[in-house]
């Protein structure tokens, strides 16, 4: 680091848990965020700051005017401009320290296998359960840790699935491809705008402690936040034996 980027994360430096050497590992690591919308947007915004080194932004849609409600990454002025390019143009005011790299267009599998294969932690802030499940299935193959989060109307979740560890659940343990077609989106059914700030912050948070190797991390725990009644649940998550993708069942 030099004198700027010393003083620039002072605040990181001060705690033992980071020190030098934890930014340090920040300023190396390589984020894959999927999705620069609700969720992603505050991700992207807290992992920039913090110092990550290198964030792969993928999302395939343009920004629209419903989505300034929630997704803070955005301008009125990028309105029409695709979503991780209006993502890069904010974070590159913010940080130039992190290397933003925009995927604009919807990645298939084979692609994300390369995409996943050169992160170190994958972020799904994304939407639906097809690209989700398809997500999973590419970070389990991989073993690359996933930090998963979703927002809909009051009602957020946070989950981390790190196949690095033997006991640890995949996505598909708690929430089974059959049930792709029951998904609920924010275009029909609203969400509560500082909701998605919450979980997104909180994705940022655990992408972050991943990259420092935390021994405390979310790994087989589901968190769900009630925005209308402020109430937090934290539940152990079970490895399905069964599992398809996991447990090659």
């Amino acid at each position: 680091m030099d004198d700027r980027q010393l003083i620039r994360y002072s605040r990181h430096i001060l705690l033992p848990q980071i020190d030098l050497d934890g930014q340090d590992r920040l300023l190396a690591g390589h984020v894959l965020l999927i999705g620069a919308g609700g969720l992603g947007s505050p991700a992207s915004l807290y992992l920039a700051s913090a110092g990550v080194g290198r964030l792969t932004i993928c999302d395939g849609d343009v920004v629209d005017l419903t989505n300034l409600q929630r997704q803070i990454v955005h301008r009125e002025a990028t309105v029409g401009v695709n979503k991780a390019e209006s993502a890069r143009r904010a974070l590159a005011e913010i940080n130039p320290d992190c290397q933003v790299i925009p995927i604009t267009h919807r990645v298939g599998e084979a692609e994300l296998m390369d995409l996943v294969a050169n992160a170190d932690v994958v972020v799904d802030a994304c939407d639906n359960f097809t690209t989700r499940h398809a997500v999973n299935r590419v970070c389990v193959k991989l073993r690359k840790p996933l930090v998963s989060g979703a927002a809909i109307r009051f009602a957020g979740q946070l989950a981390v699935f790190d196949l690095r560890r033997h006991d640890s659940p995949c996505y598909r343990c708690l929430f089974p491809d059959t049930q792709i077609e029951a998904e609920e989106r924010c275009a029909t059914m609203g969400v509560f705008a500082p909701l998605t700030g919450m979980i997104g912050s909180l994705q940022a948070g655990e992408a972050i402690r991943l990259l420092l190797g935390a021994a405390n991390s979310m790994a087989g725990y589901l968190l769900l936040f009630d925005a209308e009644a402020m109430t937090w649940q934290r539940v152990k998550l079970p490895r399905d034996p069964g599992c398809e993708v996991c447990s090659g069942g």
